[in-house]
């Protein structure tokens, strides 16, 4: 028997029950139609006018509804006369070139047949300017020989810092438009002063390119489309802290302030750009971003088939997987890092060889007496958390919670012959 074996053997592992968890499920039922009614506004369609080349940026990961949302305003522009094009908008993303920026949109439904739209992929940017504390400001190559602009974003609170606007249009168009080199820049002086400059560059980039106006989604605890907002370009400064709010409101959430051990089945750039949304885990990649359980341990288990090896997020974890960190592609994951400057959740978490003895280990170390009566709670991912399993200590807060209901008996948790999760 090796040492880890030895450490770890009579480290008990807790019976568990599944839990439903209760949220608000209102959504938009016909999403097309909605769409279509937001965009006739006079303050939209009179800033279309006939034979104009339109970008419209799209990227945005996880977004529910993305390809009819995309199709609907593609066929909105074409029936006022305009010739609408599509422009990658996703910073860094996609192995920052091209092609891979393409083949992103390609796994998120968009593709010319799809929305009925030319695809134009670029990493070549324009610098429009610098704002005053020295940084620059990026936008497209295709974008900025556009007559007009258009931004497709859901609104959410960020991963890793607070303000008045987070993420969404503004973030779309400063980080999401400047690609790479606007990505870098935006993030060059940390976290720390992304609420400032986010919406200073977007305001940059909407004074010198021709940003017609921003589709917002937000999106109800089941990621479903719940409210749609076409907001006209001078009006996105004044209104989009509002939607910012709002979408906090209906942020999911885990109903446990306390947690001893989350165990996390899988992480990957489709669930969050932080492999793991930390409004649900409570952890963060940055001092600059709060709320959330307390977790004292946390496990990652394995990645995404979608996220194609970039494992961002790992290092937020205490503990993870031999089995996820052979499908890391190391390039794709520390390109998040070097872009972001945040190279915490880039780094590999502490490796156990099976799910088995990742989940002991976790339990061995978040500091109680008893592990026998371990408070730990187990996930699918950060998107699908409406049903969940949590060890026997915490059953008495699940009777007692009015948005949780028990759905299954106690039962102890199953490994294959390799140890991981049945």
């Amino acid at each position: 028997m090796g040492i880890l074996q030895d450490l770890l053997k009579d480290i008990p592992l807790p019976k568990m029950v599944k839990v439903k968890q209760h949220f608000d499920d209102t959504k938009i039922e016909n999403v097309t139609e909605a769409v279509t009614e937001k965009l006739k506004r006079d303050a939209i369609q009179q800033k279309v006018k006939p034979g104009m080349e339109i970008a419209i940026a799209v990227g945005s990961r996880g977004m529910d509804r993305l390809v009819e949302i995309t199709a609907a305003t593609v066929q909105f522009l074409k029936e006022l006369g305009a010739t609408p094009f599509i422009v990658p908008s996703m910073g860094s993303h996609g192995g920052a070139t091209a092609e891979g920026q393409r083949e992103v949109l390609a796994h998120l439904g968009v593709t010319e047949e799809s929305v009925k739209a030319e695809i134009r992929s670029s990493m070549e940017v324009i610098k429009l300017g610098q704002l005053e504390n020295g940084l620059p400001v990026y936008i497209d190559k295709y974008a900025s020989k556009a007559d007009g602009i258009v931004v497709i974003n859901r609104i959410k609170p960020h991963t890793a810092f607070r303000g008045q606007v987070e993420s969404g249009i503004m973030k779309m168009i400063s980080i999401g438009l400047g690609k790479q080199k606007g990505a870098e820049a935006c993030h060059q002086l940390g976290f720390k002063y992304m609420a400032e400059n986010v919406p200073a560059m977007a305001k940059m980039m909407m004074e010198k390119t021709p940003i017609l106006f921003g589709f917002a989604t937000l999106e109800n605890a089941f990621d479903k489309v719940a409210k749609v907002e076409v907001l006209a370009a001078e009006e996105v400064e004044e209104k989009e802290p509002a939607l910012q709010a709002q979408a906090k409101q209906l942020l999911p959430k885990i109903f446990f302030d306390q947690i001893d051990v989350l165990v996390i089945d899988e992480i990957g750039k489709n669930i969050s750009g932080d492999g793991m949304d930390p409004n649900i885990t409570g952890r963060y990649p940055t001092p600059y971003a709060h709320g959330g359980p307390e977790v004292n341990k946390m496990v990652v288990l394995d990645l995404t088939p979608e996220t194609e090896g970039n494992a961002n997020g790992v290092g937020t974890a205490d503990f993870t997987t031999q089995r996820l960190v052979d499908k890391m592609n190391l390039e794709f994951t520390y390109a998040n890092g070097l872009t972001s400057t945040v190279v915490a959740p880039t780094k590999i978490a502490t490796t156990l060889p099976n799910d088995h003895q990742a989940i002991q280990a976790a339990i061995k170390t978040c500091n109680i007496l008893d592990f026998t009566k371990v408070k730990m709670v187990r996930i699918k991912n950060t998107l699908e958390i409406s049903e969940i399993e949590v060890s026997e200590a915490l059953l008495e807060h699940v009777i007692e919670h009015e948005n949780l209901e028990q759905i299954s008996e106690l039962k102890e948790m199953e490994f294959n012959e390799n140890g991981n999760l049945a």
